[in-house]
C-alpha cells in the first residue's frame, strides 16, 4: 500500500481509504455504515502500524518439505491500548490481526473548557517485566490537540518503554496534534488515514467527521 511519510507521520494513500474516509465524513452516514467503514480503514492502519515488529526465523514443516519462515519474535510483549471510549472500536480489529496482544484500556475524557484530558481509568498491573521488548499501539480515532495522545504515550514511556516502540494510530490527525507529539516524542510514529489542517474553537478537527465517539455508539 502506498503511503505518504512526513516527519514521523505516515498517511495511508489508497483509493479505498479515501472512499471510506468520505463515508465517515458524511453527516448523513448511519451508525452501521459508519462503523463498517471505520473497521475497513482500521485493518489497513494496523497492517501499516505493525510492519516494523521484529521477526525471527522459525523452522516449519510444509506438506512437501521443511523450510524456515519469518515470524513475529516470540518474546515480544505487544500491548494494544485503546483510549476510551471511541478507541474501543479498534479493539476487535486488533485482536483479529494480533490475537496474542494484550489489551490495555486507557480511560480519559476531555475537559471542554481547557481541552485537557481527565483520567478516570488506567489499570497497569505493576511494572512491565521486559520494557525493551514491549511494543505499544495506542488507538484513538482522532488526533486533534494531541493532549490525550501525549498523556497516553507518557503513560507507557514512564514504564521504561522506548518511544521508538510506540505507535499512535488514528483515523484522522490534525497538524496541531501531530506537531505536539512530534515535539514531545519525536521517535513515536503516527499512522493515520487522513491529515487535516485545522481545529475549531472547541478543539474539533476541521473538516474532520464530528464527535467520533457519538457517531460510533449512536449517542448523537
Amino acid at each position: 500500500m502506498e503511503t505518504l511519510v512526513k516527519e514521523n507521520i505516515t498517511v495511508l494513500n489508497h483509493p479505498l481509504i479515501k472512499h471510506n474516509i468520505a463515508i465517515l465524513r458524511d453527516k448523513n452516514t448511519s451508525c452501521e455504515l459508519f462503523n463498517s467503514a471505520l473497521k475497513r480503514i482500521a485493518f489497513a492502519l494496523f497492517f501499516e502500524a505493525s510492519k516494523y515488529l521484529p521477526v525471527e526465523l522459525k523452522e516449519i514443516e510444509t506438506p512437501i518439505t521443511t523450510t524456515k519462515s519469518e515470524v513475529i519474535k516470540n518474546n515480544l510483549n505487544i500491548i494494544v491500548a485503546p483510549i476510551l471510549r471511541a478507541g474501543l472500536v479498534f479493539s476487535d480489529v486488533a485482536q483479529t490481526i494480533l490475537p496474542f496482544c494484550h489489551i490495555h484500556h486507557l480511560g480519559m475524557y476531555r475537559n471542554e473548557e481547557t481541552l485537557e484530558p481527565i483520567w478516570y481509568y488506567n489499570k497497569m498491573k505493576g511494572k512491565l517485566k521486559d520494557p525493551d521488548n514491549t511494543y505499544v499501539f495506542i488507538l484513538d480515532p482522532m488526533l486533534a490537540t494531541g493532549n490525550s495522545g501525549y498523556d497516553a504515550i507518557h503513560n507507557f514511556v514512564k514504564q521504561g518503554i522506548n518511544p521508538k516502540n510506540i505507535v499512535f494510530m488514528c483515523l484522522i490527525a490534525a497538524l496541531n496534534g501531530v506537531k505536539k507529539l512530534n515535539t514531545s516524542y519525536p521517535d513515536v510514529r503516527v499512522v493515520t488515514a487522513q491529515l487535516d489542517e485545522a481545529l475549531n474553537a472547541k478543539g474539533y478537527i476541521i473538516p474532520g467527521l464530528g464527535d467520533a465517539g457519538d457517531r460510533i455508539f449512536n449517542t448523537l
